[in-house]
Parts: structure tokens; C-alpha cells; sequence
């Protein structure tokens, strides 16, 4: 195996361990929630025919054993959170709702406690910084992880198949039109699936969302478009990869602009907090 390869092949593996994390923080936020009303369901199931279209061009393509994983595992995670979302709906329609107190009875403990409430949002503030600075920590250290174990699990595939070779040549650069039509299509649905999150962003300013999902996203997809650009960079198999370049590194692009909205909208939060406190 040469240098390029090995190269290809880690990212590749760190791609994956990307991926198998990617939705974690998503689903485990709906769970916390008990809602999954935070994500647009156009951009999941768009999201979901895009890895169909991508898993079965890969297959037909025959292109590298972690192309064809990553397209598994994410129709697998995408069905998930159509479960998430469409089973908290049904179970939140049938809860009855606990009756509001009265407005009189709103205003006189706002107007007993409000010292009180001044005191705690201060305290608040200090614990939402030092939260913020866990989370971050937190995260880091999990991207710190995937790295490590797409590492692990490379040297553990390269042990048990280093006799083995790569399905995906770079020598061979032969295009097989269904393949490449189902690549290209699930390239634009995957830039297409991002239009309705961002919209349904501007209306819930990212409520419910996890930021993490788009931020592990952008961490896999750039590592998957690289892995194919470390294999090859001869023209005709970059063309043979082209839609799954595309539709990686496009749709980074439109993950970050996510990731903008998202702290945008909680620097806006904290600057009101401060103010009304």
C-alpha cells in the first residue's frame, strides 16, 4: 500500500468515526427535549433520498468499503430521526395541557420575587459561561476521538486486509452512467436538503437544534472528500468521484452557514439576558 493509499484509507476510517457520532448529539437533544420539532422534516427526508441515492450509486459504482458504510449508516440514522420527530409529535398531541395560572397571580410573584429573580439570572449567567466552556471542552475532546479511533480503526483493517485489495482503483477511471446519475442526484439533494433547515432556522432561531450535528458533519464530510483526493488526483478519477466530492464539499459550505446561524442567534440570547437582568 502506497502513501497516497494509506493516506486515503485514514481519512476514510476517520470519515466513518465521524459519522457514527455525527447524529448522536441530535437524537440525544430530541430525547432531552422529548421533541424533535428543532429539525425541518424536509431537510430529513430530503436528507434521507439523497444517502439512498448516494448508497446505491456507490454500490453499483463499486467504490471504496467506507463509501458504501457511510451510505448505510447514514440511512440508517436519518430513519431515526423521522422516528424521533413524527413519535414526539403523536406523544406531546396526546399529553393535556396544565392550565395556566392567571394573569393577576403572574404579576404579583413577578412583583414578590422580583429581587430574587435579579439574583438568580446573575447566577444563571455565570453558570450558562462556565456550561458553555464544559460543552466546548466536551466537544473538542470528541473530535479528538473520532480522530483517534478512524485511526485505530485503520491500523486494525490494515492488519486483518493488508492482502486485500482496494475495491475502488485509482487506476481503473471507467464511468458507469447509472452510477454517476445517482451520485450527481444525491449531490443536489443533499445542497437541497440544507435550504429548508435554514429557513425553519430563521423562524425557531435554532431551538431545539444541535449544533453539533452540522459541526461533526463539516469534520466528515471534509475528511471524506480529502480521503478521495488522497487516493488520486489524476483528472479522470476525480471525474469518476466528482459528484461525491461535490456533494461533500458543497454541502459544507451550507453546514457552516447553519453553524453561523446558530451563534448568531445565541449571542443575540445572551446580549437580551444581560440586559433584562
Amino acid at each position: 500500500m502506497t502513501e497516497h493509499d494509506s493516506l486515503s484509507s485514514i481519512l476514510g476510517w476517520v470519515s466513518i468515526a465521524c459519522w457514527i457520532v455525527v447524529y448522536a448529539p441530535q437524537i440525544f437533544e430530541n430525547y432531552q427535549l422529548q421533541s424533535g420539532e428543532g429539525l425541518s422534516v424536509p431537510f430529513v427526508i430530503i436528507w434521507l433520498l439523497g444517502d439512498l441515492g448516494n448508497l446505491s450509486g456507490a454500490v453499483m459504482a463499486d467504490l471504496l468499503p467506507t463509501v458504501i458504510l457511510l451510505g448505510v449508516y447514514y440511512t440508517f440514522c436519518d430513519v431515526i430521526l423521522l422516528i424521533q420527530i413524527y413519535y414526539y409529535r403523536w406523544k406531546n398531541s396526546t399529553l393535556t395541557p396544565t392550565p395556566s395560572p392567571p394573569d393577576a397571580l403572574l404579576a404579583s410573584e413577578a412583583g414578590e420575587e422580583s429581587p430574587l429573580l435579579s439574583r438568580s439570572r446573575s447566577k444563571e449567567s455565570h453558570e450558562s459561561t462556565s456550561s458553555m466552556k464544559k460543552e466546548f471542552l466536551k466537544h473538542a475532546g470528541s473530535v479528538l476521538f473520532v480522530f483517534i479511533t478512524g485511526v485505530t480503526a485503520w491500523w486494525i483493517s490494515g492488519y486483518f486486509l493488508k492482502d486485500s485489495p482496494p475495491s475502488d482503483s485509482p487506476d481503473d477511471n471507467s464511468l458507469e452512467w447509472k452510477s454517476q446519475v445517482l451520485g450527481y442526484s444525491s449531490a443536489v439533494l443533499y445542497l437541497g436538503a440544507r435550504i429548508p433547515q435554514i429557513f425553519k432556522n430563521f423562524k425557531t432561531r435554532c431551538e431545539g437544534l444541535s449544533p453539533f450535528l452540522f459541526l461533526f458533519s463539516i469534520t466528515g464530510n471534509t475528511t471524506y472528500a480529502l480521503s478521495i483526493c488522497a487516493s488520486s488526483m489524476d483528472p479522470k478519477y476525480l471525474l469518476k468521484n466528482a459528484s461525491w466530492l461535490a456533494g461533500s464539499g458543497l454541502t459544507v459550505f451550507l453546514d457552516v452557514f447553519v453553524l453561523c446561524q446558530f451563534f448568531y442567534y445565541r449571542s443575540v440570547e445572551r446580549v437580551h439576558f444581560h440586559v433584562d437582568s
